[in-house]
């Protein structure tokens, strides 16, 4: 029996709750400040870690009950490049050592949202890329492509929803960025990640941070929801299932 949407919404609540709980708790216990701003919370741990129940509930629920999940440990979690040697992910599944999904789970919190949307981009790209054309030349051996995710989590604030400027003297920029948001650009930039190939679902949701208590968050579209996220994955693993039985 597949997970249903119940089931996904209730365990991305839980996710997003316990994000914002791990940042907040960062900087509570950081009483000195000692690194200034926000540093704390972003190096006070795998804050995306709650959303690894959503991932580990779809793979477990839709056939896969015996896959080997990796969530953490840097020789587990790493897969090989084209372009570099390895790259590490955020979560690898596998099923009898086969690579089913390889998964990237991000956020981004304010006030920086410039310079860090364009790496973010860039990280994403180059990591698609990285690894589509490692798989094209055999990386992976003689089996089916995996599913990959990107999923990002970006704060839900008045700076991440302010029309922006940009300058670009000799051309103009695609009419989708003209005075776009930084969650809008997030919904262009999963929207084009899929249609381009490069992932198998790209995600981005929006929450502000009295989602600590309820874990409220929204999708920017269809498209590039999180329900999207958690069907294509579930389908995949599902497929994959019904093609490799024990």
């Amino acid at each position: 029996m597949g997970l249903d949407l119940a089931d996904y919404d209730r365990l991305a609540r839980l996710g997003v709750a316990q994000f914002w709980d791990g940042r907040s708790s960062a900087l509570e216990n950081d009483e000195e400040r000692s690194q200034g701003g926000e540093r704390a919370a972003v190096l006070g741990g795998r804050n995306m870690d709650g959303f690894l129940a959503m991932v580990e509930a779809l793979v477990r629920k839709n056939g896969l009950q015996e896959a080997t999940i990796c969530i953490s440990g840097r020789p587990n979690l790493t897969l090989p490049g084209y372009y570099r040697p390895t790259k590490l992910w955020d979560v690898l599944v596998f099923d009898r050592k086969k690579l089913v999904a390889a998964i990237e789970l991000k956020s981004h919190v304010g006030p920086s949202f410039g310079n860090n949307f364009n790496n973010r981009a860039e990280e994403a790209i180059g990591t698609a890329h990285d690894l589509s054309t490692a798989v094209r030349e055999g990386a992976l051996g003689n089996q089916l492509p995996p599913f990959t995710g990107w999923l990002i989590l970006v704060e839900d604030c008045e700076k991440s929803r302010r029309p922006v400027r940009d300058s670009s003297p000799h051309f103009p920029v695609f009419p989708e960025f003209e005075r776009a948001s930084y969650l809008i650009r997030y919904e262009v930039l999963c929207r084009r990640l899929i249609q381009e190939n490069l992932y198998s679902q790209a995600t981005v949701i929006a929450s502000p941070r009295t989602a600590r208590v309820g874990g409220d968050y929204v999708e920017l579209s269809q498209t590039t929801g999180l329900r999207a996220f958690a069907a294509r994955l579930a389908g995949h693993v599902a497929g994959w299932a019904a093609a490799h039985p024990r």
